[in-house]
């Protein structure tokens, strides 16, 4: 690993100074992924209900590949941006220190779990961003690193922005760094300035969170079973005690006061 090795832009954004101040996160020796899921996999396997958009940073020197066409639409641009800069212009000027820190907490977590598993979890935390109509409204961000170089400097990562406006106005100000694919990390961080804090009356337990975000996706009780290797029965009681634990209804209520508490 270089101690020493640093990012930067030509239009520089305040998250260089973040990153920049863990050069083990853009550059280590830790084993990497040769060959990466497809583009297509990894945005079917972020949550994303609502409007959305996604786009690649090229990290040595933040420059936007792959945007999606909604970015257009959602945020009012005449362009695509051609830099991270001017996508982070869009964040509400109040929420800026949030996810500053929020990034902190997931290089340190990714720190800890080990970065042999850089490209294998997924952070997710959200903030206001500036839409077509001039407001500001609530978004749900996903990140995941996608490539790293044979000597282990990190070369891009994928980013899925949805708009959960029509969902909630509240902001969990918590933070996920969970596992994709066949890793069944789940950490929930909560931002220590956080305000009106919302709370589960019943607290959930991992298999609970865990179903919970595949039901957030769409995902049946058969789809489920199949993708966690359970039965059929035990995800359907699973299901009932999380309706029931969470005082909900039905599914769009559940899935409103999981981003509220921070379970997605």
């Amino acid at each position: 690993m270089d101690k020493n090795y640093s990012i930067s832009s030509k239009k520089a954004h305040p998250l260089l100074k973040v990153w920049n101040a863990y050069p083990h996160s853009l550059s280590n020796t830790a084993k990497t992924i040769s060959s990466p899921p497809p583009f297509e996999q990894i945005i079917g396997e972020m949550f994303a209900i609502g409007e959305f958009y996604y786009y690649a940073i090229n990290i040595p020197d933040s420059t936007i590949i792959s945007p999606h066409i909604n970015m257009l639409k959602i945020h009012g641009l005449n362009r695509y941006p051609k830099y991270l800069k001017e996508i982070i212009d869009l964040i509400h000027p109040d929420d800026l220190d949030f996810v500053l820190e929020a990034e902190k907490i997931t290089i340190e977590k990714m720190q800890e779990i080990g970065w042999e598993h850089q490209q294998n979890l997924k952070c997710s935390y959200c903030f206001r961003m500036r839409t077509h109509k001039g407001n500001y409204e609530m978004f749900h961000h996903q990140s995941l690193h996608i490539a790293k170089s044979e000597d282990g400097r990190l070369l891009q990562a994928v980013n899925i922005h949805t708009n959960i406006q029509h969902i909630t106005q509240i902001n969990s100000y918590t933070v996920l760094v969970v596992g994709i694919g066949n890793h069944n990390d789940f950490h929930q961080i909560h931002y220590k300035k956080q305000t009106d804090k919302q709370t589960p009356p019943n607290a959930l337990t991992k298999r609970e969170i865990e179903i919970l975000s595949l039901l957030a996706l769409g995902q049946s009780a058969k789809q489920i079973s199949e993708a966690l290797d359970i039965s059929y029965h035990t995800v359907t009681t699973h299901r009932r005690n999380i309706f029931q634990k969470t005082e909900c209804a039905k599914t769009s209520e559940l899935i409103k006061k999981a981003l509220e508490w921070g379970y997605i």
